[in-house]
């Protein structure tokens, strides 16, 4: 059995909390602002409040680059673009390397189907990181059940992807 920490604060103010494992990621940031975000169904479309101390969340199931993972995190916290879920079984579940959740408390789980949960408080994960939550504070994030072998790096939020790249 993984031995975990039961629970760890992590000082957040602008920057991008990176928990690496050795197959898979998960990024996550603070909104920084307060916004609606869409949530768009086949069926409907719902509106979530997003307040400054909730959470974005990024979970690349298989791992990749963080990069791309930051890209992803900055379309919805900065750009508020809306998030899709597909319907159960749709064959497209299968192909998405990353998906993302927003919310003041995320649970971290494998057990579901990638990008069916309009559930923000859920988000598909792998399974070394099953179990994990993570809850917005003033001043950080709250990490609780985290794997002792998750790797935990505070990201500099000053630069971005693009002035990575220069």
């Amino acid at each position: 059995m993984l031995a975990r920490w039961d629970e760890m604060i992590v000082p957040l103010d602008g920057e991008t909390l990176l928990l690496r494992g050795e197959r898979s990621l998960l990024l996550a940031a603070k909104a920084s602002s307060r916004f609606v975000l869409f949530i768009e169904t086949v069926e409907d479309e719902y509106c979530q409040a997003v307040d400054p101390d909730d959470l974005v969340a990024v979970s690349m199931p298989e791992g990749g680059p963080a990069e791309q993972a930051e890209m992803m995190l900055e379309l919805v916290r900065r750009y508020h673009t809306p998030l899709v879920v597909l319907p159960k079984d749709h064959p497209g579940s299968r192909r998405l390397s990353m998906v993302v959740s927003v919310g003041p408390q995320i649970h971290l789980s494998c057990t579901i189907q990638r990008g069916t949960h309009p559930e923000q408080h859920l988000l598909c994960s792998s399974e070394e990181f099953s179990g994990v939550s993570l809850s917005g504070i003033p001043g950080g994030v709250v990490i609780k059940n985290l794997p002792s072998r998750i790797e935990v790096v505070v990201l500099d939020g000053e630069k971005s992807a693009e002035d990575k790249q220069q």
